[in-house]
């Protein structure tokens, strides 16, 4: 019996352990922090062996294989005491993969891939079609595969995810945008963290499709770098095409293998220019599993969109408060600041991924009437732009931020919390930060 050991007992560990069991492998589970409670019960329920708290070596480096989670990097001494030995390492995507027939629909790219995986389902399933949705997202691939294998897989795929994947080939790879981040697991290099998203399409042949922004310097470049061999389907805002989406007057068109469909911009649920590029890139990969057009017209109006981006709280006092926690980078943010029209004022901050803000300070000079600082250091937020902005406070609790900008604030405004940079400091994720956030606002 072949051994699978699984480092880390997260969402993706959990549902790799499960589906490992069922195809026959000795699963071994192993976490340095903490297991949830939730997480515990299964793998009791499962009768899998695991242990928390440690990683205990004599257990692990004599696996077959071992599914690494993605938050695990791969300079860690254990890791390379593994890959020292030739023992495989893959992530819970091309685990999953190897026991699915499904076809599947992978999303990357630095923003905009949670939007764009979340309406490319609604699509699917208001189309009709028996379509999952999971990886960086909800439930695990693995535990949708070993439970309820579905016809097509809209997946969300994080740059760590596909680090790890050998033969994994989705039929359709969106790369909806590439902008630095995470550069620190990519020694710095943005090169590197670009190979690593266009790892998507690297076993994708001239039957599969590659749908891209073409407006994105970095991918039109990464394409000269890293050849595609699957048909691609660019969108663009700023030029017409023969052959993808663009933009015509107030019109989305689409052409792809001879289906067309217009769309008037009006009936857009989702605001902002970004999300024009997000329903560009859903409506082309429906387009390409034959979903009707009318169904993709409809799905497009009804979508609600994203917890936790850009999502409008409350108003108190003719303030708007809009959480858009999981703007984790600076392009995110700057999203964020280029969609609101009113005076912001603007909560930020957490742990810096390298964050460069100069991208930031024309809107920030427009748009910005004070800044709230979120993190346990700011300064590099002061530094950037201490000189621009007159009213800069330090907080270091939610409640307390939430507070103050209710104080800075005057009817009109709008009080943003877009944090480009991590949760990890003062809050176990983005979620929670964005929890939080709401939270403060209703004991106002």
């Amino acid at each position: 019996m072949a051994r699978l050991v699984i480092l880390g007992a997260g969402e993706s560990g959990i549902g790799t352990a499960i589906l490992g069991q069922q195809k026959g492998f000795e699963v071994f589970v192993s976490d340095k922090g903490e297991i949830k409670e939730e997480y515990n019960k299964v793998l009791e329920h499962f009768e899998i062996e695991w242990e928390s708290g440690k990683h205990t070596e004599s257990k692990i480096l004599n696996a077959d294989l071992v599914m690494k989670s993605p938050g695990i990097p791969d300079k860690v001494p254990l890791v390379k005491k593994l890959v020292a030995k030739g023992i495989p390492i893959i992530s819970e995507i091309e685990f999953a993969s190897r026991y699915s027939d499904a076809k599947v629909i992978g999303i990357t790219g630095s923003n905009g891939k949670t939007t764009t995986t979340m309406l490319t389902h609604h699509v699917f399933k208001n189309g009709g079609l028996h379509a999952g949705m999971a990886g960086n997202i909800g439930d695990s691939y693995a535990k949708m595969v070993a439970e309820q294998d579905y016809d097509e897989y809209v997946l969300e795929i994080s740059s760590f995810q596909l680090d790890g994947i050998v033969d994994f080939k989705p039929h359709v790879a969106i790369i909806t945008n590439i902008t630095p981040d995470h550069l620190d697991r990519y020694d710095d290099k943005f090169e590197n963290y670009v190979a690593a998203k266009f790892r998507i399409a690297m076993n994708q042949d001239e039957n599969d499709y590659f749908i891209y922004d073409a407006d994105d310097i970095a991918i039109t470049e990464g394409l000269t770098k890293h050849p595609v061999r699957s048909k691609l389907i660019p969108f663009s805002l700023k030029k017409q095409l023969e052959e993808g989406a663009w933009l015509e007057n107030d019109t989305i068109k689409m052409n792809v293998e001879h289906k067309t469909l217009d769309m008037s911009t009006d009936i857009l649920a989702l605001e902002g220019q970004h999300n024009l590029k997000n329903t560009m890139a859903a409506s082309l990969a429906a387009l390409l599993v034959n979903v009707r057009k009318e169904a993709i017209r409809q799905s497009i109006q009804t979508f609600q969109g994203v917890p936790h981006r850009l999502e409008k709280v409350l108003k108190i006092n003719h303030v708007e408060y809009i959480n858009d926690s999981k703007a984790t980078n600076v392009n995110a943010t700057y999203y964020a600041l280029d969609g609101i029209k009113k005076p912001i004022v603007w909560i930020v901050g957490g742990v810096d991924k390298g964050n460069d803000y100069s991208e930031l300070m024309p809107l920030v000079r427009e748009k910005v009437k004070a800044i709230v600082c979120l993190g346990m250091d700011n300064s590099k937020l002061r530094e950037s732009f201490g000189n621009v902005i007159d009213l800069m406070v330090e907080t270091y609790s939610m409640e307390e931020a939430v507070k103050v900008a209710y104080k800075i604030s005057e009817r009109g405004d709008s009080v943003l919390l877009s944090p480009a940079c991590a949760s990890f400091d003062l809050f176990e994720n983005y979620e929670d930060r964005g929890n939080q956030f709401k939270a403060a606002i209703k004991k106002l």
